[in-house]
């Protein structure tokens, strides 16, 4: 029996997974931005517009790492790359906000500060349109995904898989790092885009425009794990968890494999690029430090902790992972990347199945002793 699109929409997910983001939603868009503009900051129950930020980027980080599970957990491609698709995404997102400072730079020009400080005389050609939101949403999907179609493409076309795949991955990432560096490339060297002023003419900084960014990214997130939670439960999902487990008894029955995991690659790369383009405005940075591979290493460290192949725990592990970044970086910040690396050890080492496995043992084992 053929069944609705809408119908196998809401069937990708049970009914607490449908409770679970109806409450994410309503303290996202409701509670949060309550607490942050009526009540006083002198109260305990005021949310500081410190923590709506943290919060914020968290969720843009969360997006990430479910795209990451996407092709690592359900495909079985371990990408250590994907900072690159990140920074694409805000890279573009950051070329509107350059242009909206207007004249309001430290040189009263219609040119980024920059250009005019490396004595540039007009905009490159690939800048023309960048002050049209429209057009720039359009890069900030397009980018990433034909970066992502042209490597994927050549990559599965190869067979390069594996350890190997990943060391490629790596080594993009850091090749386009070095590129971004370059202050001939028209964004920005070392530093990057920074400085922003206004999105459509509203204030960046105002208390209204960080609860809309806020509210934005928490609605993404949502929608990027009702469009997860259908994808893999689709049968392209079915078929790319057969490819992950046995790709030549998937071949031998008539499917490529090529194709599936260009597509997954390709729309794992959109959503990096759309968490990034989220991240630059409410930050307020984008420079080529974010295509690190120590970033990229991180990404799949989220997704190990939480649990890969779940969808939900890479968003716990992009919480859990980035909040005990914040605070080591804070009391601690010498510690911070010797925890960060026996933490990955351990959950390698005796959760396999990352945060997410343990609670299911723990449930099993409590329904097992009552």
């Amino acid at each position: 029996m053929h069944k609705s699109f809408t119908l196998r929409v809401l069937q990708s997910l049970n009914r607490r997974s449908w409770l679970a983001l109806g409450f994410f939603l309503v303290v996202t868009l409701v509670a949060v931005p309550l607490l942050h503009l009526l009540v006083p900051p002198e109260s305990a129950f005021h949310v500081s517009t410190y923590a709506i930020t943290l919060c914020g980027k968290i969720m843009c980080y969360a997006i990430v790492a479910v795209a990451m599970d996407l092709i690592w957990g359900y495909g079985g491609i371990l990408s250590l790359g994907h900072g690159l698709f990140f920074a694409l995404g805000g890279y573009a997102f950051g070329m509107y906000l350059m242009r909206q400072i207007g004249r309001d730079g430290s040189y009263q020009s219609d040119l980024p500060d920059f250009m005019v400080f490396l004595d540039w005389k007009e905009l490159p050609w690939y800048w023309s349109g960048s002050d049209n939101l429209l057009w720039v949403g359009f890069l900030v999907i397009a980018v990433p995904a034909i970066v992502a179609f042209i490597f994927g493409y050549f990559a599965f076309r190869s067979r390069i898989k594996g350890v190997y795949f990943s060391i490629i991955t790596q080594a993009l990432t850091y090749a386009a790092m070095l590129l971004f560096f370059r202050n001939e490339t028209g964004f920005g060297g070392n530093n990057g885009f920074t400085d922003f002023k206004r999105i459509l003419g509203y204030s960046i900084t105002s208390p209204d425009m960080r609860l809309v960014l806020f509210g934005l990214t928490a609605l993404v997130l949502a929608l990027t794990l009702v469009f997860a939670g259908w994808l893999v439960t689709s049968k392209f999902g079915r078929v790319l968890t057969a490819i992950r487990d046995a790709e030549s008894r998937v071949m031998f029955i008539g499917y490529n494999p090529l194709w599936y995991k260009v597509f997954i690659w390709v729309i794992s790369a959109i959503l990096c690029g759309i968490a990034g383009a989220l991240y630059v405005p409410q930050v307020g940075i984008i420079n080529p430090s974010e295509m690190s591979t120590g970033n990229s290493i991180e990404i799949a460290i989220w997704v190990a902790v939480g649990g890969r192949g779940t969808l939900i725990g890479p968003v716990i592990g992009a919480f859990v992972v980035n909040l005990a970044k914040s605070w080591f970086t804070v009391s601690f910040p010498e510690y911070w990347l010797f925890f960060l690396g026996l933490l990955f050890i351990v959950v390698t080492l005796l959760l396999p199945q990352g945060l997410v496995g343990l609670w299911k043992t723990l449930r099993q084992s409590r329904g097992a002793r009552v």
